[in-house]
């Protein structure tokens, strides 16, 4: 993993992944760096499966999406530069017609309006169009695989690609993008990226709706929105957007993302994509304190899923709680130009996070009790660990202190009430 680039103001320092789930892990995380085989372009992406095979799901959209994105992207480019050149060489002839616009649906043509005024890069809106013709050729197919049932099982996905300083977000259903960034004052602050698309959301009930689904909460979860078959109290999905889930795709249900755009400066130092199971538990301040006090960026995401973890047993304590999936992509600023960064470097960071990069943890594996040097309880738990090319899986046992041992200084009272 190419973890710094020389003559970018920004560039992925580390990234930091981490699961808790019970059973058949049902989320996914993947990362790319030099995406379309650019040193300065990065994907990453989390993936949360739901339904009876989510877990295959999630795996499905996993391996294929980035490629699918990739090609998109890559054909976009090559068709503005094509588009380019032939206005060119009209010599600004009113007379000659202007490109075809390709086929495009009505979601497709919302999706692609950009606020009058607004200053975007030339790689946005290809990127954009990318996005969303990717997302919509994932779904179809998913509905066309002869061995993977999606009629009922689906995914969330919320995936970004970040170029030098520009960050392109493509979000479907009810993860989350968070940014950590530096206020006036140089005060750490959250600022949420995406919008969970829940079924109660103006917007995404009224599609609904229209469609002739129906969107209602449940009498012992009023909080909880779902989305249900318009003469059958199933299947109850509690979001609006999502891969799969076929049964609803033709009462309301989609697939075509959110996509938002951010230009990143000094002051944006990480970002964090989760699933909602982190999101249920903790607020976005609360994850990007927990983050920003970790003791390093390789233990990041390890001390957020630990605090979400706790929180879920604080807060649900005769209920199991739901998977925990994250990524901690940090920005760090390089240093004045002229300074570089040897190959000597980046290889020590690759061997450094190769094994680092996916961590899987089986919450349902029995905890046995020990003791630090300071007499603290800690917990044994056994944890996979998987290189990104899933070529081999090596069991190991995991010592961690209680939860978030990064220590309490800055933290709100909420979030330090999460660390014993």
């Amino acid at each position: 993993m190419n973890a710094l680039h020389v003559g970018i103001p920004y560039s992925v320092a580390l990234f930091t992944f981490f699961l808790a789930g019970f059973g058949k892990d049902p989320s996914s995380i993947f990362h790319i760096s030099n995406f379309t085989t650019r040193s300065d372009t990065t994907f990453c992406g989390v993936f949360d499966g739901h339904g009876p095979f989510g877990h295959v799901v999630a795996k499905k959209v996993r391996d294929s999406l980035p490629l699918i994105l990739c090609t998109q992207w890559k054909a976009n480019s090559n068709s503005d530069l094509s588009n380019l050149d032939k206005a060119e060489n009209a010599n600004g002839s009113s007379n000659l017609e202007e490109p075809a616009s390709p086929s495009i649906d009505d979601e497709w043509c919302e999706s692609l309006e950009v606020r009058e005024n607004e200053k975007l890069p030339d790689m946005y809106l290809p990127l954009k169009k990318s996005f969303l013709k990717a997302f919509k050729l994932m779904d179809k197919e998913l509905k066309l695989h002869p061995t993977i049932d999606c009629f009922c099982s689906g995914t969330t996905a919320v995936t970004l690609v970040k170029q030098g300083q520009n960050l392109v977000i493509g979000n479907v259903g009810d993860s989350r993008a968070v940014l950590a960034t530096r206020d006036q004052d140089n005060s750490l602050i959250a600022v949420q990226l995406t919008v969970d698309l829940k079924p109660d959301l103006p917007a995404e009930s009224a599609r609904i709706q229209q469609c002739k689904g129906r969107v209602f909460a449940l009498q012992d979860e009023p909080e909880v929105a779902r989305v249900w078959l318009p003469n059958n109290d199933s299947p109850g999905l509690a979001m609006a957007r999502a891969f799969g889930d076929f049964c609803l795709k033709d009462f309301g249900l989609i697939s075509v993302p959110d996509v938002f755009y951010r230009h990143l400066t000094e002051r944006d130092e990480f970002i964090i994509l989760a699933t909602d199971g982190v999101w249920d538990v903790l607020s976005n301040k609360e994850a990007v304190e927990i983050v920003a006090s970790a003791p390093g960026h390789k233990t990041a995401a390890r001390a957020l899923v630990d605090c979400a973890v706790r929180a879920w047993r604080l807060k649900y304590p005769t209920s199991k709680n739901d998977d925990c999936a994250v990524v901690c992509l940090f920005l760090e600023q390089l240093s004045e130009a002229g300074e570089a960064v040897t190959e000597n470097d980046m290889m020590k960071i690759n061997e450094e996070t190769k094994v680092n990069e996916m961590i899987k943890i089986n919450d349902e594996t029995k905890s046995n009790k020990e003791t630090n040097i300071n007499g603290e309880a800690m917990e044994r738990m056994a944890i996979t660990e998987e290189n990104t090319d899933d070529s081999e899986s090596v069991e190991t046992s995991f010592l961690t202190t209680p939860f978030c041992n990064g220590g309490s200084k800055g933290l709100s009272n909420e979030a330090k009430m999460l660390i014993p």
